[in-house]
């Protein structure tokens, strides 16, 4: 059962914040990764985001204690509904380092390119982020930066005023393992906090993603 999930959007270190988790003792955690990886994942959010299919939830995350990186993060009132237990991560970066690196990575996945061969995997998930993120959430102008921002800020602050105070911690992963251990009440742990996916990374997975030959996070 699901004991956390993170609202925050792609590029505000949602991988960082998966391993710390799995560190911590909250894995398995379900990630893009999970849905890029497995055709079966895939078909099932087909039908959640593009043909508005009601899901099980318990079904979806079947076997995982935690959930970070789209879609989750976009179906975050849903899930809370389903587990009101579960406790929330809003992940934050500085507005305009986001817009850029999300600009800069998971952004060229549908704005630069030939579009991959239809019905094949790339092409799939395209249409997944699509019609959940880039037509969706930021109705076609992520392009515009002032814009893409605006929406950005206002996604959090509705999250703010969303979830219980209680069951919600916002979160830089700048700021280490402190506010995330006390939040969910385990001990901190020695080494470093981790740092998964910089933008160079990300850029070649990209690639490998849009040609059909790596999986993609969004983190």
């Amino acid at each position: 059962m699901l004991k956390l999930i993170n609202a925050g959007l792609g590029r505000t270190g949602t991988t960082s914040l998966q391993v710390a988790l799995e560190r911590l003792g909250f894995g398995p955690c379900y990630h893009m990764f999970d849905i890029v990886g497995s055709q079966e994942r895939l078909a099932q959010w087909e039908k959640i985001v593009c043909d508005g299919q009601s899901p099980d939830w318990p079904e979806v995350f079947d076997g995982y204690t935690s959930a970070v990186d789209g879609p989750p993060a976009i179906y975050y009132r849903q899930i809370v509904e389903a587990f009101p237990e579960t406790k929330v991560v809003l992940t934050v970066r500085d507005a305009e380092r986001w817009y850029q690196s999300t600009y800069e990575t998971l952004y060229q996945f549908v704005a630069n390119g030939q579009a991959p061969p239809p019905g094949s995997p790339p092409a799939r998930l395209r249409r997944v982020v699509n019609t959940m993120v880039w037509d969706g959430l930021f109705d076609g102008r992520f392009a515009d930066k002032d814009y893409a921002i605006e929406v950005y800020h206002n996604r959090n602050q509705e999250i703010v005023n969303t979830v219980h105070p209680d069951k919600l911690l916002v979160f830089d992963v700048k700021q280490g393992w402190e506010p995330l251990c006390a939040f969910l009440g385990v001990d901190v742990p020695a080494e470093d906090f981790p740092h998964a996916n910089d933008t160079e990374n990300m850029q070649q997975v990209i690639k490998r993603v849009a040609s059909g030959t790596g999986p993609v996070s969004a983190g």
